[in-house]
């Protein structure tokens, strides 16, 4: 069993990035700049948007944190996105998710200009990542598919099952995953397919994103298998001071041992989807995706 180590590969990736940065500001370039808007103080999105600002630190990006409280109104918000939209210094941003009952998530992620849609949510976006056009990726997706190909996992002509079929991660990975690049046959389960257990224990790449801890078992899992754990569901433990810990979709434990690659939760996939957003954003400040 080899661990797919997603810090040491986000490492290498951002050193990358940080390096591009330094070349395209000596050469009179801009500073790339991410924005954030957060809204609230939803513990996940406070960790995960402070991440960002230090990831945007490290690699020499400029960032900005745009601050609401929870009852902020649908109109505010759409009228701070117009304003990142039409704002020539900043490059991309995000808006975090979640928002607000009151609020319309959908309606926030279509307001937002396609060309600064660095979570590659807008509807645009994931309409030429589908037809193959360039497109910023969603990041979680697109930072799987990173990790798969730096870690030389074969992927052409295996069958993957990809458990869940959320707009954020399944159905783009499930996409990703059958394009030309990666070449896999794709299977998307959810809740209502029948026989998972059996569909799963078939798989040779198993990415399990369906946000249920300890959902996949060993015997879920053929012999030899790829194993993507993107659950990051929170928990509460007296093992830690802050009296929760991150739990994956898979009994790490128990499956490990049949896999031949396994991601671990923490420190996995996480890493990527933060750097993913990093790679989007540089991509926004070359204009490289919208010419």
């Amino acid at each position: 069993m080899q661990l797919i180590d997603g810090n040491r590969t986000a490492k290498t990736i951002k050193a990358e990035i940080a390096q591009e940065v330094k070349n395209i500001v000596a050469q009179g370039g801009k500073q790339p700049h991410l924005a954030a808007i957060l809204v609230g103080h939803d513990g996940g999105s406070e960790t995960y948007v402070a991440y960002k600002i230090k990831d945007c630190e490290e690699v020499g990006f400029k960032s900005s944190l745009v601050r609401y409280e929870d009852d902020v109104t649908e109109e505010e918000l759409l009228a701070k996105v117009e304003e990142l939209n039409n704002d020539d210094d900043v490059d991309g941003f995000i808006v975090q998710l979640p928002l607000p009952k009151h609020i319309s998530e959908q309606k926030i992620i279509e307001a937002i200009d396609a060309r600064k849609d660095v979570d590659g949510f807008h509807p645009v976006n994931v309409g030429r990542m589908v037809i193959g056009l360039p497109s910023f990726v969603s990041a979680t997706p697109d930072g799987i598919v990173e990790l798969i190909k730096r870690h030389g996992i074969e992927t052409s002509g295996k069958d993957c099952v990809v458990i869940g079929r959320s707009n954020i991660v399944g159905r783009p990975m499930s996409v990703l995953m059958s394009q030309k690049e990666m070449n896999a046959t794709v299977t998307v389960a959810h809740s209502r397919t029948k026989n998972l257990k059996e569909l799963c224990a078939n798989a040779d790449i198993l990415i399990a994103a369906i946000g249920s801890p300890g959902f996949v078992t060993a015997d879920m899992v053929k012999p030899g298998a790829v194993v993507i754990d993107v659950g990051t569901t929170r928990v509460k433990s007296t093992e830690t001071k802050s009296g929760w810990k991150l739990k994956g979709d898979v009994v790490f434990e128990e499956v490990a041992e049949k896999c031949s690659f396994i991601t671990p939760v923490p420190g996995g996939v996480g890493p990527m989807t933060r750097v993913s957003l990093l790679k989007n954003t540089l991509l926004a400040a070359k204009k490289e995706i919208y010419k």
